[in-house]
């Protein structure tokens, strides 16, 4: 197998297989009969419970055995209303569960963009060092081609060239681990239009260009092409 494909094929199956440990885990059945407080108002998206039990000063930012707090509950189940609630009552938008997720990261690899949309108008930021692999949401959702999130993130200033342990960018990942269809295909047209770097290479010296090639992605290297990559 060529040294490209090889590379990429082994670091896709330890994100995959290796890295399963690690990959984002939403409240279990049996973590969510076992809530209570603000962790169950949150997961029901109870806004009136959450209010009446923030006026009797229960804890915002209590955690949950997996570290999530009730905000990464609400965003996990997509009850705006109680996203709304809890950082309207101060809720810390940037704090991390277990797993190194924010609630920007949990929507943004959800795919969920009415529930970024909200976080990002309240104020959480795109800009944090999340997961395991010291990505961002921007990487993550390259990634998964979530194309939409993509350009939400761009919008609010994710760091574009951020490089991940595994070395490789947000260009780097939409690539690698993308199918090279077409919601791959506009998250890195979105990238190449908000202008990040198209020269970074991995760890092996592989830059996007290469990398599209060696995959046979004709409409990605296309565009790497008339962007000026090398």
């Amino acid at each position: 197998m060529p040294r490209i494909a090889n590379q990429a094929f082994l670091a896709a199956l330890l994100l995959l297989v290796g890295g399963a440990a690690f990959a984002q885990v939403g409240p279990t059945p049996a973590e969510i009969a076992n809530y209570r407080g603000l962790h169950a108002a949150a997961q029901r998206g109870d806004a009136v419970q959450i209010d009446k039990l923030i006026a009797g000063k229960s804890a915002l930012n209590a955690r949950d055995g997996h570290g999530r707090t009730p905000l990464h509950v609400a965003v996990f189940a997509r009850q705006r209303s109680a996203v709304s609630a809890l950082a309207g009552a101060g809720a810390d938008l940037q704090l991390l569960d277990n797993d190194r997720y924010d609630g920007v990261t949990i929507a943004s690899v959800a795919d969920d963009e009415e529930t970024l949309r909200l976080l990002l108008a309240l104020g959480a930021s795109a800009k944090l060092i999340t997961s395991r692999y010291d990505g961002s949401a921007l990487i993550a959702a390259a990634h998964l081609g979530h194309d939409g999130v993509v350009r939400q993130l761009i919008a609010a200033g994710a760091p574009l060239d951020l490089v991940n342990n595994l070395h490789w960018t947000a260009v780097i990942e939409s690539i690698v681990l993308g199918d090279g269809g077409a919601r791959h295909q506009a998250v890195l047209a979105a990238l190449i239009q908000a202008g990040a770097n198209l020269q970074f290479a991995d760890r092996q010296g592989n830059t996007p260009l290469a990398l599209a090639r060696s995959r046979g992605y004709g409409a990605m290297l296309q565009m790497l092409e008339k962007a000026g990559a090398k």
